[in-house]
């Protein structure tokens, strides 16, 4: 979601494109992979983990099985402007994994707009 505050407090436009196109953002994302028949079988990869123990003398291996949440997510805001003709993006990202928060993430992009 994009909310162009200069706009919505004022009734005219500046004089700067910074300011005509300064924006907050929200945003939010959900999505699943898997192989197998479905995410929460046991066939699924992201609930299966080999290990080799003893590097290349391959003294034997280990299968781990795992009960992974194969739904993430992320949600986040940000800020979005116009500077020297390119879009300036500042936002700041949470992941969630396994139903626990992964920690802010911060990004910076320089994009045209679409």
């Amino acid at each position: 979601i994009r909310w162009p505050i200069a706009s919505y407090l004022f009734s005219r436009p500046f004089s700067s494109d910074f300011i005509n196109h300064f924006q907050l953002n929200f945003f939010g994302d959900l999505g699943t992979a898997w192989s197998g028949s479905n995410p929460f079988s046991e066939q699924n990869s992201l609930n299966t983990n080999e290990l080799t123990i003893g590097g290349e003398a391959r003294t034997g291996e280990i299968t781990l099985r795992l009960n992974k949440e194969p739904i993430i997510g992320g949600y986040g805001v940000g800020v979005r402007s116009s500077l020297l003709g390119y879009f300036i993006r500042i936002d700041w990202a949470w992941g969630i994994e396994d139903g626990i928060n992964q920690g802010r993430q911060f990004y910076l992009s320089l994009v045209t707009d679409f």
